[in-house]
């Protein structure tokens, strides 16, 4: 079959090396640059998780994606997935109902390996913490963080060395005149352009991004600062280790600030402040860093806060795949798998979670770790 795949992100990256190794044409097209700057899935890190509350569906589809991402890194050059293990924390004792509690008893009921911690075991074993901010929680060893800018740059060149034909200047205004038998949108939080249909389920949103640089690197190495939630669905702060360029990165999983074009995309004053004081609260080593580098990551979110990866209703040829909501670029290794299964009619498990569903009118959270919902 001769396929269009529209957008070189992690959808459409990992769709088109998917079809091309079932042994389909494809063509993938983005208006570039590679990988995109403004894309959803670029910046220098994601996190890798499978803690997602009591969702059964999203923890097993982590668990198959971290396993991916091991024979990724094992056919790699060198290694973009970086398993420091996760960690989720509470300001107050994990109750049933909140993201810690939930995630933490479900991956206990699958067998994983947690570790839980009170207040004291937090202060002891993570230095950079205030004490007595945090005082229940867990650590997860397996999960972590992926380069995630690298992670796309390194499937390009797997797509080409596999005979997709990439295209990196094209600037697709127009889905109905592309010619093929099967076309798959993944362009993010510009499908609302390209489908205006589907605009009023499509909101794209900017979430501030910080890398700062502290003076002294060793309190946020790996081992002593691994990737966190810092009661993530009641602040929505996240972050990670400190880099091989000395960067911390801390982020917001929140409600975020509509974005009607790219010239919204700006980190305002009021963002700064507000990540000062959670690290004058929660990590005061912090509190001063200098911030060198900062931008809005725009989530194409739905409605429920899940993807939407189906068949357009009334145009055969013609799939989406988007909707990441802030949550997807973790499961990168089974997104291709997943979509190529849905825009080819094969059956999957999670293809009514994800299916074409505009009826949708209330906001709800997808993601428990969200904070505020979508």
């Amino acid at each position: 079959m001769q396929v269009i795949v529209v957008g070189a992100g992690i959808f459409g990256v990992t769709t088109a090396l998917e079809l091309r190794a079932r042994g389909h044409e494809v063509r993938l097209l983005d208006h570039g640059p590679l990988p995109h700057p403004l894309a959803e899935s670029t910046d220098i890190s994601k996190v890798v998780r499978m803690d997602y509350g009591s969702n059964g569906d999203y923890t097993a589809l982590g668990e198959q994606a971290i396993a991916g991402w091991r024979r990724w890194n094992a056919r790699w050059p060198r290694p973009l997935f970086h398993e420091t293990g996760v960690t989720f924390l509470a300001r107050a004792p994990m109750t049933p109902g909140g993201f810690e509690h939930d995630s933490f008893h479900t991956l206990v009921g699958r067998g994983h390996p947690l570790v839980r911690l009170d207040a004291a075991a937090i202060a002891a074993r993570f230095p950079a913490y205030r004490p007595g901010v945090h005082v229940d929680g867990y650590f997860n060893p397996v999960g972590g963080w992926a380069e995630s800018g690298a992670v796309v740059a390194q499937l390009l060149a797997e797509a080409q060395d596999a005979g997709v034909h990439l295209e990196p200047d094209a600037a697709v205004t127009d889905v109905a005149q592309l010619d093929a038998e099967l076309v798959i949108v993944c362009a993010g939080a510009w499908v609302g352009t390209l489908l205006p249909a589907l605009a009023p389920s499509l909101h794209p949103v900017g979430q501030p991004v910080f890398h700062l640089r502290p003076a002294d690197p060793a309190p946020f190495a790996a081992a002593r600062f691994p990737v966190f939630g810092a009661d993530i669905s009641r602040t929505g702060y996240y972050g990670f280790p400190v880099d091989r360029d000395g960067i911390v990165k801390i982020a917001n999983h929140g409600t975020g600030v509509p974005i009607a074009d790219d010239r919204e995309r700006v980190v305002h004053p009021a963002h700064e402040a507000q990540l000062r004081a959670f690290l004058q609260d929660a990590f005061p080593l912090l509190a001063e860093a200098p911030i060198v580098g900062r931008r809005l990551c725009v989530y194409s979110d739905t409605l429920d806060g899940h993807f939407w990866i189906a068949r357009h209703p009334a145009r055969d040829n013609l799939v989406v795949a988007t909707g990441g909501s802030g949550h997807a670029f973790k499961f990168a290794p089974v997104l291709g798998p997943l979509i190529a299964d849905i825009a080819l009619g094969v059956a999957h498990p999670l293809a009514s979670k994800f299916r074409w569903r505009p009826e949708l009118a209330t906001p709800s959270r997808g993601d428990a770790a969200r904070h505020g919902g979508s």
